[in-house]
């Protein structure tokens, strides 16, 4: 069976073949059989004027808001859940603007909300997609709208039961109140004569932050007692009726064939019911899948993996059997020794380093690594001849609606998506490649399909953080100043075989322009050269700011030594007091780096930056402004004389505007500092005769939780009323924090990543 080539598996955070034409006009009521009111959207997706809309308050509504007659709120989630909170996040918005107690509140999750209009696709529940920190923050505005006008909606209600005027009415947590009425009315009391009211064509008032109840405060995560007691649902737990299960031999060779296979064995164990090939796209070609490969249908996931073994397949290597990590090293090198891609260039960055009193030069390498999250690629897929249902983990379900009709042929509108809890997102499910194989599957077989990937799968076929070497140069003054600035990168672009990707533009998701320290050194160069190894690559936490980060963050430390600065001062002097800079990318359009230096002033107080330690005691900063939100790290460490390493204490801070979901906020963070650490120590994916050599964390190692020091202080430094989503900052500054501390206790320089056993090599030696 042949995928698709045209197919974009990739959805952006903003689904681009969907609109999104203002969704507050859209807004009905209704009400339920049970007589709940109901705030949401029409299922048509037009908009309903006051005239029309009791004519079509029948119509089925996409609910955002429930109210039912003894008072309960039922608050729709529309986004995914990968672990960041937003399922719980997002209806706090909504409960703060209704008025209701956060007790009384359950919430539900929602599919994919799609409809076809005469001008393609629109969203029925609003942009569903999660990525780059953006699931809070697209919603703010909206969330509260709806929470607002479902309040306005029970005051209007009150108003005309009771014959009193609306403007002297008000609320508390689940009641309208007023001296004008006969007592404190509860909203169940109130949701029949609410769903009968056509909704104002005004926007409503919302509340100021200092009259918040629930946002900004410790609230319970919604599901957090069903996770820890087993009783969450994700991808893995689906199961269906009539399903069987499916497993895939995927080519181990990058851009592998199937040459030949022989099933016979396969086909003789218990339960094995189907066995066929799968073709996957032409070395170069976007991706719909990863790889080809022979799919294995059974009657369960073990007979299934039984019947894979068993197979004997002959694979065609293709055009990158050679390729290798050790000679893609090599040949950066050699580019780097040559002239690239200019793509920034402010001032006059060659007659500023030519002049320069003094010059620091140094090289950093980034590896491939791999998302490993805790729940493997999964998913359920019944293609029927004209709909399609599909059960998966995925953070962009609008990328799954393109992968399911790229496979299928059947219009989107037909194809039904449900969105389960996800087990580790990190930018691997922004990819529905997983997706279109189960949809392949299920329409050969005819039968409703559980695709299941094992560990191996997914440490194998991946698309990794790309890999790239970094060299730095920077030109100083005879102050010690700053004045020509340089980044040259030699990679692996995450964009390759991106569909309608021109060359000049893979430069794009590796190098921020706009990202310190552009716009304070005014000589400032990005120059790029790509390298086109067969690895597929895409986004991985934080994407290029996790390298950039360490890079940067790393060679402000080795100027510092280098002219006799302290790394504290030197990072406060280029940062600066409270500005706006331009920032034109994803977090803009501008950014504060004095936000950067109250943060690295707070975490270095923390740790007590200027205290005397032990010889074999260090502290290191970082600091790094990410998708819009601002982060520092401090680290303690100790190091003996053989190259042990203790990581002694953790100060972590993060700016991200307004904490609404503190607990989830403080979470992420931790989260993030301990995934820095593990990347940074001990992962990295490297490639030997086109085939990737890590396939379990026997050989792709995290951290274990004795590594993680008792105290990893988290902190949460507000800055105003606007909330930045906080997915993706935690992750950055961790692991230059951490070897610039292995530094200055040691007098070891970590510069390629990971460290692994560069300390114990360094002490030996």
């Amino acid at each position: 069976m042949t995928a698709p080539e045209s197919a974009d598996w990739l959805a952006s955070v903003s689904d681009k073949d969907v609109t999104d034409p203002g969704r507050r006009r859209f807004l009905i009521t209704g009400a339920t059989a049970a007589g709940s009111l109901v705030l949401g959207l029409p299922a048509g997706g037009e908009a309903f004027s006051s005239s029309d809309a009791a004519e079509n308050r029948t119509r089925q509504i996409g609910f955002f808001v429930e109210i039912a007659a003894d008072g309960d709120v039922i608050i729709g989630s529309n986004q995914p859940e990968i672990g960041q909170g937003v399922r719980t996040a997002l209806p706090m918005l909504v409960a703060e603007e209704l008025d209701v107690d956060w007790a009384r509140v359950s919430v539900k999750p929602m599919p994919l909300g799609l409809l076809k209009t005469a001008d393609g696709y629109t969203w029925k529940y609003g942009g569903q997609g999660v990525g780059g920190s953006t699931g809070l923050t697209r919603n703010w505005d909206f969330m509260r709208e709806v929470g607002a006008i479902a309040r306005q909606q029970l005051i209007r209600a009150a108003a005309v039961k009771y014959e009193v005027a609306a403007k002297r009415c008000t609320t508390r947590p689940g009641y309208v109140i007023s001296d004008d009425l006969p007592r404190d009315i509860p909203y169940g009391e109130l949701v029949k004569t609410a769903a009968a009211l056509d909704l104002p064509d005004h926007n409503p008032v919302l509340k100021d932050k200092e009259n918040y109840r629930i946002v900004g405060t410790r609230q319970k995560t919604v599901d957090a007692h069903d996770i820890v007691t087993g009783v969450a649902r994700y991808g893995i737990d689906t199961i269906k009726p009539d399903m069987r299960y499916a497993v895939i031999a995927r080519s181990p060779f990058l851009n592998g064939r199937v040459k030949s296979f022989d099933d016979t064995a396969a086909r003789k164990i218990n339960g094995v019911l189907k066995v066929f090939k799968i073709d996957g796209p032409e070395p170069g070609a976007p991706y719909l899948i990863l790889a080809s490969g022979v799919a294995v249908v059974a009657t369960s996931t073990w007979a299934a993996i039984k019947g894979r073994k068993a197979l004997q397949i002959e694979w065609e290597p293709g055009p990158n059997a050679t390729d290798s990590t050790d000679a893609f090293w090599q040949q950066n090198e050699e580019m780097l020794k040559g002239s690239g891609q200019i793509v920034t260039d402010d001032g006059q960055y060659e007659s500023a380093i030519e002049t320069a009193h003094k010059t620091v030069q140094r090289s950093y390498q980034i590896p491939f690594v791999s998302h490993a999250p805790l729940e493997p690629q999964n998913c359920y897929a019944h293609v029927e001849k004209d709909s399609c249902h599909i059960v998966a983990p995925t953070q962009m379900p609008g990328g799954a609606s393109r992968a399911a009709a790229a496979v299928t042929g059947l219009p989107r509108e037909n194809i039904h998506i449900d969105i389960s809890r996800v087990g580790g997102g990190f930018g691997r499910r922004l990819s529905n490649d997983y997706v279109a194989e189960a949809a392949m599957i299920s329409q050969q077989t005819g039968w409703p399909i559980k695709l299941q990937w094992t560990r191996e799968d997914d440490v194998r076929h991946d698309f990794y953080r790309p890999g790239g070497l970094h060299e730095m140069r920077a030109g100083l003054d005879e102050t010690g100043k700053v004045i020509a600035w340089t980044q040259r990168l030699a990679s692996a672009s995450k964009h390759f075989r991106r569909p309608n990707k021109p060359d000049d533009g893979l430069w794009e998701p590796e190098l921020y322009p706009d990202d310190f320290p552009r716009r304070i050194v005014d000589n400032f160069r990005l120059e790029y050269f790509h390298h086109p190894i067969g690895l597929p690559r895409g986004s991985w936490r934080a994407p290029a700011h996790t390298a950039n980060a360490f890079v940067i963050q790393s060679f402000l430390d080795e100027i510092a030594h280098a002219s006799g600065q302290d790394p504290l001062q030197f990072r406060l002097d280029l940062l600066g007091k409270d500005r706006e800079l331009e920032y034109d990318g994803h977090g803009g359009p501008t950014y504060n780096p004095g936000r950067l230096a109250r943060l690295l002033t707070f975490v270095a107080t923390q740790i007590g930056y200027g205290d005397k330690r032990k010889k074999d005691r260090g502290v290191g900063l970082a600091t790094h402004f990410t998708f819009g939100g601002y982060a520092a790290h401090a680290f303690e460490v100790s190091v003996d004389d053989a190259g042990g390493l203790i990581i002694e204490r953790i100060v972590a801070a993060i700016d991200c505007g307004l904490a609404v979901h503190p607990q989830a906020v403080e979470a992420q963070l931790q989260g993030g500092t301990i995934d820095g650490i593990s990347t940074a120590l001990g992962l990295q994916i490297t490639v030997k005769d086109g085939q990737v050599q890590q396939g379990n964390f026997d050989d792709y190692p995290l951290l274990r939780i004795a590594a993680i020091p008792a105290r990893l202080e988290t902190h949460i430094l507000p800055y105003d009323d606007v909330p930045t989503g906080v997915g993706e900052m935690g992750i950055p500054s961790a692991a230059p924090a951490l070897t610039n501390a292995i530094f200055n206790a040691s007098g070891i320089r970590i510069r390629n990543l990971p460290i692994a056993d560069q300390l114990k090599k360094a002490r030996a030696g």
